[in-house]
């Protein structure tokens, strides 16, 4: 298992946390998300998944990912 965390703007509330959580799932992917530090903790199999992956089902939930 891979493990990176990711800095995300624009979250702001308990129903992001879900969002986010929800779009790392559809992709096999595992996160948790601080929305107060505004930072997503990721592990995931680099075999499936790449950090990309990752990057863009986040993005597509409308959310800024900044690294």
């Amino acid at each position: 298992m891979q493990e990176a965390t990711v800095k995300v703007q624009g979250m702001s509330c308990r129903s992001c946390v879900r969002t986010i959580e929800g779009a790392l799932d559809s992709i096999g992917a595992e996160g948790r998300v601080n929305f107060e530090q505004g930072t997503v903790h990721v592990q995931y199999d680099e075999a499936k998944v790449q950090l990309a992956d990752i990057k863009e089902a986040i993005q597509n939930r409308g959310y800024n990912v900044v690294a």
